[in-house]
């Protein structure tokens, strides 16, 4: 009973191993042969041309013009800093410049002259200042003309009512220094702006 069992097991192991071959046989089946069997060829030719062209544009904003830093380090210095800055896509131009401040330099002339002790002549410089000699006048006591103070003095003023600050004349007024060099600055700024907008 034995052996029957082992070679029945041999017999099994056999005809599993036989079906085997055979489904494998059947997997390379040759159409000529087998009607049921489908063949299917594939051929395939791929040409591929690539031709790229690229181009980079970047845009970044131009660097800025700065404007200088115009310092009045000097407390006793009567001058104003002034700068500007201006900027295009092409070209950047600031520049920097100090003024001086007319009505500071009276006062502190002034002031100078009255701790020297000169009243009446403290009193004059500040009298150049248009405002200042006409409330002097309304409040009676006129400016000093060449010396003279009190009533001579006002009758000296309109004697000449030319010599008067802030006086006209009917003759051209004639630009003092500083005027002179703001125009001068604000024409050349001027330029420059037209120039660039030109090149724009």
């Amino acid at each position: 009973m034995k052996q029957l069992l082992v070679y029945s097991g041999w017999a099994v192991f056999i005809v599993i191993i036989w079906l085997m071959a055979k489904q494998v046989y059947a997997e390379g089946c040759d159409s000529t042969t087998n009607s049921n069997c489908i063949e299917t060829n594939s051929n395939t030719n791929s040409t591929v041309n690539s031709n790229l062209t690229s181009e980079t544009t970047i845009k970044s904003p131009p660097p800025s013009a700065m404007s200088p830093t115009i310092n009045n380090s000097n407390s006793d210095l009567c001058t104003i800093g002034v700068s500007g800055a201006v900027q295009t896509q092409i070209l950047g131009i600031s520049a920097g410049a100090t003024t001086r401040d007319m009505n500071c330099e009276r006062l502190k002339n002034a002031k100078v002259l009255y701790d020297m002790g000169m009243k009446v002549a403290a009193v004059s410089v500040l009298c150049q200042d248009k405002r200042v000699f006409e409330s002097m006048m309304n409040a009676g006591t006129p400016c000093p003309y060449d010396g003279l103070v009190g009533q001579p003095a006002k009758e000296a003023w309109k004697n000449n009512p030319h010599l008067v600050p802030g006086a006209k004349t009917g003759k051209k007024e004639e630009w003092d220094e500083d005027t002179k060099s703001t125009a001068t600055g604000a024409g050349a700024v001027g330029g420059l702006l037209l120039a660039l907008l030109f090149i724009l």
